[in-house]
Formats: C-alpha cells, structure tokens, sequence
C-alpha cells in the first residue's frame, strides 16, 4: 500500500486519482500507524516551506517521517514535499527541513538570468543523470515533466539524478538512500509522470 501524507498541504486527489489509475493500492493519510504499516510513502505539498514544516510537526508526522526512512521504506516527496527532504529552506527567512537529504532550498529569483520569469511554470524536458536508477526504468529520454515552483534545491549535486534547463540547471529529481524527491509534479505530467510512479510504486 502506498500512504499519500494528508497534513493539509497539497493536492491530495490527483495523485490519488494517478495511483489508482496505475492500479496500486492507495490510501490518503495523517495517521502515523498507517505510515508505519504502508509499503511506500509519499509526501506532497504545495505553498510555503515554512508553513508546511509547522504543519508536519504540529501534526506529530515530522518524526514518524524520519523513522520511516531510517527503515529504508521508500519515500516520495513531490514538489514542495522535495523540498521538506533538505536541510534547510530560505524561503521568508530560513527553516529547517527533514534533513534526509543534504542540501538547501535557495530562490530563483537569485540564481536565473535576467528575463525569466519566476516562478517557473511549465514543461521541462527531463536530462537524466544516472539512468540506472529503478526510478527510471520506464523513463524515456524526451520525456517532459511539469514544475510550478520559486524555489530549488541546491548544494545537493551527490544526491542529484536527473535536472531540467530552464536558464540554469534546475534539480529535477534527488536521490538519498531510499527517499527520492521530485520537484516537479508527475501527477500532473501526462504519461512520463504516468511511467514515473508506476516505477516507484514498484520499488
């Protein structure tokens, strides 16, 4: 089974819907014992980093998280839900992250050239890095996936697999152990974001 976090943060119902559609059994949740019973984990999120990470903790999930993966249960994070798994965010101000992966969430708007807008909304070709990864299995390479985002992790090359170009590299997809984060959203990325978690729904 794979446990979708509900803390009140994401769009839970199309990456139910996606799941389902694959034909992996599903169950949006905030309880930690089905965390704990689930086979994989996935993390949502959309909004501002900090209010997200309040959320976690106040809802007694922050821990559970991090107990999940010491266990090596594979775990998820999509868009800001990537973006949780860092170390530290300085989105308004600087917030600690789940500290799974290593690594920073730093503005756009400081690192792209001149004339692109912020956020970066749209598709992006996905240049895969390390293509022996089981994440990959059923990835092409033209596929495109859809990212609507201000911010991108950084200073986390080791754990980086895969990258889109949108004036400078942007961290696609982040890879520590057995959690994974996507900054993109494959819920909302057609038949490669499709073929994307059909694979993790597989590790």
């Amino acid at each position: 089974m794979i446990a979708i976090i509900d803390y009140g943060v994401g769009n839970l119902f199309s990456l139910a819907s996606s799941l389902r559609f694959l034909g992996l059994e599903t169950e949006v949740t905030g309880d930690k014992a089905r965390l704990e019973a689930a086979d994989r984990i996935i993390l949502p999120g959309v909004g501002a980093f900090g209010d997200a990470a309040a959320k976690l903790r106040e809802a007694g999930l922050t821990e559970v998280i991090r107990a999940q993966a010491a266990r090596g249960k594979p775990l998820l994070g999509i868009c800001l839900g990537m973006q949780l798994l860092f170390d530290v965010s300085y989105e308004y101000g600087e917030h600690p992250g789940l500290g799974l992966v290593p690594g920073q969430v730093k503005p756009l708007s400081e690192a792209l050239p001149q004339g692109l807008k912020v956020p970066h909304i749209g598709w992006n070709r996905l240049d895969i890095q390390k293509k022996g990864d089981p994440l990959f299995r059923y990835s092409r390479e033209d596929d495109y996936f859809y990212y609507v985002h201000s911010y991108y992790a950084a200073d986390c090359e080791a754990s980086t697999l895969a990258a889109s170009e949108y004036g400078i590299p942007v961290t696609g997809v982040v890879r520590s152990g057995s959690v994974i984060g996507a900054q993109f959203h494959p819920e909302k990325s057609g038949d490669a974001g499709l073929r994307l978690l059909r694979a993790f729904g597989e590790m």
